[in-house]
């Protein structure tokens, strides 16, 4: 009897988990195809109606803010990557004084919340004169994901086998060389792992976007400015769909992405 409960209770609670994480999605789902008193219904079945994702194309430039976006995350990937990779290699296969104490400062950089450092930034955006500016953003972004992707790669570059540093160096080979050719091949798992991150949180950040962008702006800036002529006349359906629109490329990136994401995760976390 207990041989049946155990693998009965064991898939019960992963169910209860996937609806607790999924439900809320797929009930906005539901709310996105759904207006006027519609939108208070509880039933759980679609309506089919794409009403709202259309409208929120056709009442603001949503296709242009998306492109910002995807510009700005994109961009924050790429620099987050470059500069974590260098960074990684000198700090886990380099050794100097005060490594450690630089590798945690860059660590406690991304502790600070993000108001603590938005008048300094501002400031910083201003004497660049990037204001309004795409580039204001990526700089900002780079805030939130440098320190913890410098992190993780450091940590999965001291891991890797110092036996094929040595050959290339006997061959010939300069650092660069080394990591483009050597280490880079290895750490796909890694990168696409602290990549993903980079790119959600640059996709999603709201703050810096509202501050420092407030012409040109991001998915999540353009949504939070969607209103009606009264609060109970705020178009929730334009929300929710807007909502589904912003959300569904990070699902599609994680799913895309799935294997090297976990592979990346447990990286170095068993050794010998």
């Amino acid at each position: 009897m207990t041989r049946i409960l155990k693998p009965i209770g064991f898939w019960l609670l992963v169910a209860a988990i996937v609806i607790y994480a999924v439900f809320p999605f797929y009930y906005t789902i539901l709310s996105s195809m759904r207006t006027g008193q519609g939108l208070f219904s509880t039933s759980l079945i679609p309506d089919f109606n794409f009403g709202n994702y259309v409208s929120v194309f056709e009442q603001q430039p949503f296709a242009w803010n998306i492109l910002n976006s995807l510009f700005v995350a994109v961009t924050v990937v790429i620099i987050s990557l470059f500069l974590g990779v260098t960074a990684a290699y000198a700090l886990g296969r380099v050794h100097f004084k005060g490594r450690g104490l630089l590798l945690m400062t860059i660590l406690a950089v991304s502790m600070f919340p993000q108001v603590a450092v938005l008048s300094g930034m501002y400031e910083v955006v201003k004497a660049l004169g990037i204001y309004d500016t795409m580039f204001s953003l990526i700089l900002s972004n780079l805030i939130l994901t440098l320190p913890f992707t410098v992190w993780v790669l450091t940590t999965f570059m001291k891991e890797l086998p110092r036996e094929l540093e040595e050959a290339a160096f006997v061959d010939g080979a300069t650092p660069w060389i080394v990591v483009r050719r050597v280490f880079l091949p290895l750490m796909w798992p890694a990168m696409v792992t602290t990549g993903l991150l980079a790119f959600i949180a640059a996709w999603n950040e709201f703050l810096f976007a509202l501050t420092f962008s407030p012409n040109n702006r991001t998915v999540p800036v353009a949504i939070s400015l969607m209103s009606g002529a009264s609060q109970q006349e705020l178009p929730w359906g334009n929300i929710m769909a807007g909502s589904v629109i912003v959300t569904l490329p990070l699902i599609v990136l994680v799913l895309l992405f799935q294997r090297k994401i976990v592979a990346g995760l447990t990286a170095g976390a068993v050794k010998g």
